[in-house]
């Protein structure tokens, strides 16, 4: 039982954050830029064509998150979610080192952490995938 109550609390903190950060990607909520200013931003660290690489890193976390909050298909979302994080670090954080202070790509590799962790052990009883596929 507590672990259940455990992985759901992983699932919906990080699923549902990453729904957010997708959304601001994808239509500019929660503060967010939306495409072009996201895309704007891709472009200049290098990443291009920026429109088009802010609406696909958008759908990895919207998609990703969604997936993973709700339990369904769970090793799918996790694996969208630590793609978009494995770009990040690329693209952006490696360069900086380790800590997060200096932007660096600690903070990604927790998420990917807590990702994979889940995704190996499973969603857990209260996810879709538990009442689907069992």
């Amino acid at each position: 039982m507590n672990m259940e109550l455990g992985l759901l609390i992983l699932r919906l903190v990080l699923g549902l954050s990453f729904i957010a950060h997708g959304a601001q990607k994808l239509f500019g909520w929660f503060g967010g830029y939306g495409p072009k200013g996201t895309g704007g931003w891709m472009e200049s660290i290098g990443i291009k064509p920026g429109v088009t690489m802010a609406v696909l890193a958008g759908l990895m976390e919207f998609v990703g998150g969604l997936l993973f909050a709700s339990g369904f298909l769970t090793i799918l979302g996790a694996a969208l979610i630590i793609l978009a994080m494995l770009g990040a670090i690329v693209k952006v954080h490696g360069k900086n080192g380790y800590w997060a202070t200096a932007n660096g790509y600690e903070f990604n590799l927790l998420i990917i952490a807590v990702a994979l962790a889940v995704a190996l052990m499973g969603a857990g009883a209260y996810s879709l995938d538990a009442v689907i596929f069992n």
